[in-house]
């Protein structure tokens, strides 16, 4: 198992304010498994596909992974989630 970043000691968020430091805080783990390829590959399709004067795909696209980084790094989102999956587990047993 990896070790979280903010597990590790580092800063909880990294800066975000530019694609590079997000593609930084992607690459050193800071996102959900497999997101810095992700992103990647992504971004590269959207630029690929753009209307120069219409960037509005890439800005979506760098919105969505800051926001998978902020839900990546907040303590109680796996806590969340393990809740989430015992409620659906739950009433999938009571629909048998």
């Amino acid at each position: 198992m990896t070790t979280r970043p903010a597990e590790s000691g580092q800063s909880r968020l990294p800066s975000m304010r530019t694609i590079g430091e997000l593609r930084a805080a992607l690459t050193l783990g800071y996102g959900f498994a497999g997101d810095a390829d992700d992103f990647e590959a992504e971004l590269a399709r959207e630029i690929n596909h753009a209307d120069p004067a219409d960037l509005s795909g890439v800005v979506r696209l760098v919105e969505e992974f800051r926001g998978r980084v902020i839900a990546r790094q907040d303590p109680s989102f796996d806590s969340a989630v393990a809740a989430a999956v015992a409620e659906i587990r739950s009433a999938r047993e009571n629909d048998r």
